[in-house]
């Protein structure tokens, strides 16, 4: 088998679960690494025995040597280091939120398109092995044609521990939260044609919104809630799961917390045990997202290899992109907003 060589650019909070599961992967591997701090680079380099390690992305993309680049950095730096990668034609994934503006987003697109390079965002929620699971059920036609949904992330975990920059922002659980649990909406319900959002701020230490309710209308008719919160205590922490609810013409899927997978129709209800494999470098509670991070990059990979479009394309994320802008608009305005207008 082709190992395709990899370079990784962040090398901090996040990207520590993307070299672990770069270890994983079949076919691919991290071959060097950038980063601006010279302590962080030298822990993660030493951690994953990477011997090549820059503190510029210039200099990395001058050496060369590898077939893809893996953009892990905060957003401030994504349209820089995307285009950058475009120039040296040098396959792209971008984490999320993949740009400061749609704007943006929709230029590093273009600037790939026109390189002739992939370019995927890291949105690895959708690929969390309970959503897969969900999405299963659905194309298996157990509950007919679905008119109703809700996809719902509400918990009092303490993110800021970990990283404290999203206290700091205007913009905090649509934009960092709430894009995965849109873009699951999307890959469960399909595109959406119009949303109306509400958002609250609950915690006084931080600047952004905490709380957010997202009403969807999507273009195949059926309508679905996102709700997110960093803000509810529960009697028991479901963090980080995110539950399902799915109406449909034949029956219900219903995701609950503790993975289990309920799905109602003619024949009775049955309850299936969808939970995320503990990986050997994972930890609970993290151990689902960490699972997806590992599905997303080997997806990658496969893509790669077939030379097939990849799940969450820039192109397709520009689609989810827009629903957070749109859900900002929203709250902003007090109003609905059309969401294909801002794509086009």
């Amino acid at each position: 088998m082709t190992v395709l060589k990899g370079a990784l650019i962040g090398c901090g909070f996040f990207a520590v679960n993307q070299l672990h599961a770069w270890k994983d992967v079949r076919g691919a591997g991290i071959v060097a690494i950038c980063d601006r701090d010279p302590e962080r680079l030298k822990i993660v380099g030493d951690q994953f025995g990477i011997d090549r390690r820059y503190g510029d992305a210039e200099a990395l993309f001058a050496d060369g040597g590898f077939d893809f680049v893996d953009i892990a950095t905060t957003v401030q730096s994504h349209r820089f280091l995307v285009e950058m990668a475009a120039r040296n034609k040098v396959p792209a994934i971008c984490q999320k939120p993949f740009a400061k503006t749609l704007s943006d987003a929709k230029a590093m697109v273009e600037a790939c398109r026109n390189a002739g390079i992939p370019l995927m965002v890291h949105e690895n929620f959708r690929w969390q092995t309970p959503i897969q699971a969900v999405g299963k059920a659905l194309d298996s036609n157990a509950i007919g044609t679905p008119f109703w949904g809700r996809f719902s992330f509400r918990s009092a975990y303490d993110v800021f521990s970990g990283q404290p920059y999203l206290a700091e922002g205007e913009r905090f659980i649509i934009e960092d939260l709430g894009i995965h649990t849109l873009d699951i909406a999307r890959y469960i319900l399909g595109d959406v044609r119009s949303l109306t959002a509400r958002t609250k701020r609950v915690n006084p230490a931080i600047k952004g919104e905490d709380v957010a309710t997202i009403l969807l209308d999507h273009e195949n008719g059926a309508t679905s809630v996102v709700d997110v919160s960093y803000a509810t205590k529960l009697p028991r922490e479901p963090f980080p799961e995110t539950l399902i609810e799915l109406d449909g013409s034949e029956g219900t899927i219903r995701l609950t917390q503790g993975y289990g997978l309920q799905v109602t129709n003619a024949k009775g209800t049955t309850t299936t045990d969808v939970s995320p494999k503990l990986l050997s470098w994972a930890s609970r509670p993290w151990h689902n997202i960490q699972e997806s991070v590992y599905a997303i990059q080997q997806h990658w990979v496969d893509q790669l290899e077939s030379g097939a479009q990849h799940s969450t394309s820039g192109a397709d994320n520009l689609k989810t992109f827009a629903l957070v802008e749109a859900a900002y608009d929203s709250a902003a305005r007090g109003q609905t907003i059309d969401v294909g207008a801002m794509l086009r």
